[in-house]
């Protein structure tokens, strides 16, 4: 394969299906590059950036295993900005990097870039050629993040709140996925944007 592919930036709430549909274009072909996978594997045990969190924050966010302990990282951000700010100033940088790596050596039709917050960050935003938005009505959202997590409708709210509202992801969308009815129907449509982002390689 001769040049770059063309990137594609998808993004979507808490709840939406984002990886159900990141899923389905890998499964079509697509080169998958998670933000969310990129971020875990640097806060694993031995990741790349525990060292500079453990230097930020102290043991106490570390695990007896060595990765970052998730449940008290996040309880300490949204008690504290700054913390969240800190964490982000040390983690964002190295997923950039390692994200733009991982889609300058992609050998695939396309890249699917899967970024939760791809709308709010210009970084992300300027290295795609379409953003597709998975969608489905925020009551949807609440009660599947209940189902696999065990939150509170009060936390998975608190989280939605700290996201772009839905009117402005769907305001920055050049596709959109309704993902508010079963898989097959997710799928269906998912199949007609791999057809259509095929053709961006040639365009």
């Amino acid at each position: 394969m001769t040049g770059r592919p063309p990137v594609i930036g998808l993004t979507g709430g808490i709840g939406s299906g984002k990886s159900a549909a990141a899923d389905r274009f890998a499964d079509r072909g697509a080169a998958v590059v998670d933000s969310d996978l990129i971020a875990h594997q640097l806060t694993a045990a031995g990741g790349a950036a525990i060292e500079p969190i453990r230097q930020a924050f102290g043991n106490e966010v570390i695990t007896a295993e060595g990765a970052l302990d998730r449940g008290i990282m996040r309880a300490l951000a949204f008690e504290q900005p700054e913390a969240r700010k800190r964490l982000e100033a040390i983690l964002h940088p190295m997923i950039r990097a390692e994200s733009e790596r991982q889609c300058q050596t992609a050998n695939a039709p396309y890249v699917m870039l899967v970024v939760p917050l791809l709308i709010e960050s210009g970084v992300f935003r300027e290295r795609c050629q379409r953003i597709v938005v998975v969608d489905c009505p925020e009551s949807v959202q609440v009660e599947r993040v209940k189902a696999r997590s065990g939150l509170s409708d009060a936390q998975v709210r608190a989280i939605m709140d700290a996201q772009i509202s839905r009117h402005d992801r769907l305001a920055a969308a050049d596709d959109i996925i309704d993902n508010s009815g079963d898989l097959d129907a997710l799928f269906v449509q998912v199949d007609r944007l791999h057809e259509c982002y095929l053709r961006l390689q040639s365009a």
